[in-house]
């Protein structure tokens, strides 16, 4: 697939842009001051650890207060990921964000305020190797443009924007467009995709539950990656941030746009089950999406049609009573008790990832 050719902008230690693997992001779900304290913070760090092996690229933290300095400043520091500092309303906030050592800010400048305020933080960002995106929301415009095309109203203020960033002389710069109707952000990219040359940040705002945000954004981000538009992607779900980079890693999966990592294929469950497989998914979830190697597991419910539906995979667990049962590219392997289950199939998933 051609991927539209962009400026490569680089945010910490990853780069955004053209041919660079599309990154993806989350944000953190909390508060900063709930981490104030020593076993808190720590917790806060194994999460993201976890992230980052799962496949997140950058992790954003809202920053609505100069009295976070402190707990921003050291999760900056200690981070696998860069950080980015999600920031409203004010200008000075963002300059010291910056001086946390956020790898990046998102800003709407709009409401930032003033032109020159902007500016300051645009020169903050020059002092600091940092790098800012202007972020847009339909439901953020203007006011005296809320009532027309919401698509054309932030293209439109997007490149005045980008007119102030560039008449400064900086081009550090990532660009979002998001609307809570899912064609206007789909027509609002393709747009600003041919009038620019900066990298694009894909997601769509108020998305909703895990099914609802899933089918939105696969439908919408789906179709502008097809057309190579698209340099970071974030698929935003109201639920635990660990679906939000399953989803994403599997929507660049489904479009060609990621080779790498695991494949789960599983199936629904029916009156013939006999082996948990939801239950038994959902427990080894989080060490599935670690395996970078191109793999494909097969976690079906039954021994009737199990190893057969799951021929084509290269492991594949099904179960019956107390036993489970593993197959690699469609042979059986090896039986254990249930309770080992996890065990043997990671055991069998180094062994083959080894052998390859």
């Amino acid at each position: 697939m051609d991927r539209r050719i962009t400026k490569q902008v680089r945010v910490g230690d990853v780069t955004i842009g053209s041919t660079q693997t599309i990154a993806i992001q989350t944000m953190w779900s909390s508060a900063l001051s709930e981490y104030r304290d020593e076993q808190s913070f720590q917790e806060l760090l194994t999460k993201l650890r976890s992230y980052a092996t799962m496949g997140c690229d950058l992790i954003r933290f809202s920053y609505p207060t100069i009295d976070e300095h402190e707990i921003f400043s050291r999760i900056c520091a200690s981070s696998p990921m860069p950080v980015i500092a999600d920031i409203h309303f004010d200008w000075k906030l963002a300059i010291d964000a910056f001086a946390c050592k956020a790898a990046k800010i998102r800003i709407n400048p709009g409401n930032i305020g003033a032109r020159w305020k902007v500016e300051e933080v645009i020169r903050a960002a020059k002092d600091h190797d940092g790098a800012i995106r202007i972020g847009l929301n339909g439901g953020s415009l203007p006011h005296h443009l809320r009532s027309g095309d919401h698509a054309r109203a932030m293209v439109d203020t997007a490149l005045t924007y980008i007119d102030w960033f560039e008449h400064l002389d900086f081009d550090r710069i990532v660009v979002s467009l998001k609307d809570s109707d899912g064609e206007t952000t789909y027509r609002a990219n393709t747009e600003i995709a041919s009038k620019l040359a900066y990298p694009l940040h894909l997601g769509v705002t108020e998305a909703g539950g895990l099914v609802s945000s899933v089918t939105r954004s696969t439908w919408i981000l789906g179709r502008l990656l097809q057309q190579g538009i698209g340099d970071t992607i974030r698929i935003s779900i109201t639920d635990d941030r660990i679906y939000e980079i399953e989803a994403a890693r599997e929507l660049l999966r489904t479009v060609g746009l990621e080779s790498s990592g695991i494949r789960v294929v599983s199936c629904p469950r029916c009156g013939r089950s006999t082996f948990d497989s939801q239950k038994f998914l959902k427990q080894i979830q989080v060490r599935l999406l670690a395996i970078r190697h191109p793999v494909t597991v097969a976690i079906m419910g039954c021994q009737v049609n199990g190893p057969g539906e799951a021929a084509h995979a290269d492991i594949a667990i099904t179960g019956i009573g107390n036993k489970v049962f593993l197959y690699e590219k469609g042979t059986l392997v090896r039986e254990v008790a249930l309770e080992d289950a996890e065990s043997a199939l990671f055991d069998r998933l180094e062994a083959f990832i080894n052998e390859q």
